[in-house]
C-alpha cells in the first residue's frame, strides 16, 4: 500500500475513533459539568501542542520536512499550545476574559491545524515524518474534534 494511502487511512480511522469517543463517551460526561469545567477539559489537551516543534528536529523526522510546512506547523502549534495553557489557567481560576481567551485560542488553534494539514498534504510532508508520524495520524484528529466541540459550545452560548 502506498505511504500516502496508509497515512490517509490512519488519519481517517483515528478521526472516526476519536469522533465516536467524543459522541458517546465524552459529550454525555461533559453535559454534567459546568461550562468552565467542560471547556477546561476540552482546552487542556491542546496545552501539549508544543510537541509539534519536533517537526523541526532532524533526528525525529526521517528527512528534513519542507520548510513551508515544518516552520508554520511547529511555531503555530507552539502558539496554540501557549494560548491553550493561558486559556486553561484563566478558566480554572475564574479570570475575567477567560471566554475571550478560549475564543482566541480556538480560532488560532483551528486555523493552525487546517493550514498545517493543507500545506502538509500539498507538500507530501507525511513521507518524511519519521517518528513524528503519530502526531498527524493520531493526535491531530483528536485536536480537530475538540476544536469543533469547543466552537459548538461557544456558539450555543454554553459558557
Amino acid at each position: 500500500m502506498d505511504v500516502m494511502a496508509i497515512f490517509g487511512l490512519q488519519f481517517f480511522l483515528s478521526f472516526a475513533a476519536w469522533g465516536a469517543g467524543a459522541r458517546w463517551l465524552t459529550a454525555p460526561w461533559l453535559e454534567k459539568k459546568d461550562s468552565n469545567e467542560a471547556l477546561s477539559w476540552l482546552v487542556f489537551p491542546h496545552a501539549f501542542r508544543h510537541l509539534g516543534m519536533v517537526f523541526l528536529v532532524p533526528t525525529v523526522v526521517a528527512q528534513p520536512l519542507p520548510p513551508v510546512f515544518a516552520n508554520p506547523a511547529a511555531y503555530g502549534d507552539l502558539l496554540a499550545g501557549v494560548l491553550a495553557l493561558i486559556a486553561f489557567a484563566a478558566l480554572r481560576t475564574g479570570r475575567v476574559g477567560a471566554l475571550a481567551l478560549v475564543w482566541l485560542f480556538n480560532i488560532v488553534g483551528t486555523a493552525d491545524l487546517l493550514y498545517a494539514v493543507s500545506i502538509g498534504t500539498l507538500n507530501n510532508a507525511a513521507r518524511d515524518m519519521g517518528s513524528a508520524w503519530y502526531i498527524p495520524t493520531m493526535i491531530v484528529p483528536l485536536l480537530l474534534i475538540t476544536h469543533a466541540i469547543i466552537f459548538v459550545r461557544l456558539l450555543r452560548g454554553e459558557w
